[in-house]
């Protein structure tokens, strides 16, 4: 699908201001003196990609293989930052942003295959995508999760193309940005296999006799595609760890069973369905439905692809590790499935109404819609600096002072690891279990992970005292040091501290 002249113009500046949105939040935080992440896991991802550049080796700690990254792609680019020589600060925020423009553009995209009124139903759903401010919030956050919020998406859009696309590059193509998005995240397998299941039910008379030769070409060279990225990653992580999978997809739902077993799924289901309205997407919903009640009048169940992918990632969420801290983040990519069905729908409402009561609500209720998007663009803004501002007072801070005050041969115990990662280059023993599988059995169990720490000789531990309160009450477990932050006690935590093992 190619997009006409006159409508590149448009689309382009709606990239460049999503673009310019997650710029903004990095640069409104360095301004206040806060110039890191919002979440720790940003450091894992530089300490990875910092090591590879350094030593050719993936490694969290220095000469240790490790299967911990969730995200190899994301670590590969932000690598290539360090190998150029780029500032990673500078480097990390501009692939960021470049991300949110993508998902701009492939919202542009999947829009004009859904509904039938573009190009307006494209713009609307590529601007919805840039002011949106979780997706501002997750460019700027250092992570992969608008990467991935744009290779889901592109996967899925291509998926609705190949409901009629017969050229074999298209499908090698698609198979290769399958991979992407699995190397990007492991739930990338997710919706590919949703599509891929909907090409094969939507086009199946591709197996009909006299043409089932053309169909195995297709479908072979999407999964030669998708396999010639993934295998290398596979094998990598089964001779890393033992486990086909990193690190990280086992330890997060290891970490947070109890979570999951204390409340009801509905519960967690609404959780983590509710934590992705806040904002401007309330005010969507009537467009939403419009769009589905479109799609489904024109009995284009292929339409109906995003949306399940968006279902089913809830339904993965809600059971697995129902958790809606940092705003969602886990669930942050399925976003722009809501805008594209929602802000196209609401154009569709415009353009549908009657009557002069009509045409003022429906109206009135797009305009509420984009003034509320823009104004939560600010209230994302304030909250990533309070995000940042709290890493930087906590684990940066606790990681420069052991930096300064340990022995370089110091084992140390972490939970969090990912400034201490970066800033001490210490061998590290993960309490969380990213890069210290062998703790996922016991994650929960302080008196498992107190013998384990003091089997393997640490000397410090660091930690949130309410993390491990058993622990960290040891007369052998001496407080040291800990941060002053007031931010972290205003939002309702405790400081950082660091003990001393005798």
């Amino acid at each position: 699908m190619r997009w006409p002249k006159s409508d590149r113009g448009i689309l382009a500046a709606a990239a460049a201001v999503g673009a310019a949105g997650a710029l903004a939040y990095v640069g409104y935080a360095a301004a206040q003196g806060f110039a890191g992440f919002p979440l720790d896991d940003g450091w894992i991802h530089q300490t990875y990609a910092r090591n590879l550049v350094e030593t050719g080796v993936w490694a969290y700690v220095p000469g240790e293989v490790s299967a911990g990254s969730t995200s190899p792609l994301w670590t590969l680019i932000l690598a290539l930052g360090y190998a150029l020589g780029v500032p990673f600060r500078t480097w990390t925020a501009a692939a960021g942003a470049l991300s949110v423009a993508a998902v701009a553009v492939v919202a542009d995209r999947v829009a004009r295959r859904l509904t039938p009124c573009p190009p307006l139903a494209g713009w609307a759903a590529a601007l919805a995508c840039a002011l949106e401010w979780h997706l501002l919030w997750a460019g700027a956050s250092g992570m992969e999760t608008a990467l991935f919020a744009a290779l889901a998406l592109a996967v899925l859009g291509g998926a609705l193309g190949l409901a009629r696309e017969e050229r074999l590059w298209a499908w090698l193509g698609w198979g290769l940005l399958g991979g992407a998005a699995f190397l990007t995240r492991p739930e990338g397998l997710l919706p590919l296999g949703l599509a891929s299941a909907c090409l094969l039910v939507a086009r199946r008379a591709d197996w009909t006799r006299g043409r089932r030769g053309a169909a195995l070409a297709r479908y072979g060279l999407a999964a030669a595609g998708f396999l010639a990225l993934a295998i290398p990653y596979l094998v990598f992580n089964w001779k890393a760890s033992g486990t086909i999978l990193p690190n990280t997809f086992y330890a997060k739902q290891a970490e947070y069973r109890e979570v999951a077993e204390a409340l009801p799924w509905l519960v967690r289901a609404a959780r983590v369905v509710g934590v992705q309205f806040v904002g401007g997407m309330a005010l969507l919903v009537p467009g939403m439905v419009a769009a589905w009640r479109d799609i489904a009048r024109r009995r284009d169940w292929m339409g109906f692809l995003p949306l399940a992918w968006w279902a089913a990632t809830v339904a993965l969420y809600a059971t697995r590790l129902p958790v809606t801290y940092q705003h969602g983040r886990y669930v942050m990519p399925v976003i722009p499935v809501l805008l594209v069905y929602g802000a196209p729908g609401t154009v569709l409402l415009v353009k549908a109404a009657r009557g002069r009561a009509g045409r003022i609500l429906s109206r009135a209720v797009a305009l509420a819609a984009c003034a509320v998007l823009a104004a939560f663009v600010v209230v994302g803004a304030r909250a990533y600096l309070a995000d940042v501002r709290i890493i930087d007072s906590e684990m940066v801070d606790v990681a420069q002072w052991l930096d300064a005050n340990t022995p370089p041969d110091a084992v140390i115990a972490v939970h969090d690891i990912g400034a201490v990662g970066y800033f001490t280059r210490r061998p590290l023993l993960d309490l969380a279990g990213l890069v210290s599988p062998e703790v996922v059995p016991f994650i929960r169990d302080e008196n498992r992970l107190y013998a384990y720490i003091r089997a393997r000789g640490a000397s410090y531990l660091v930690t949130f005292p309410s993390w491990y309160p058993q622990m960290t009450a040891r007369p052998d477990v001496v407080m040291v040091y800990q941060t002053r932050s007031p931010w972290t006690i205003q939002a309702g935590s405790d400081n950082m501290a660091v003990y001393y093992l005798r």
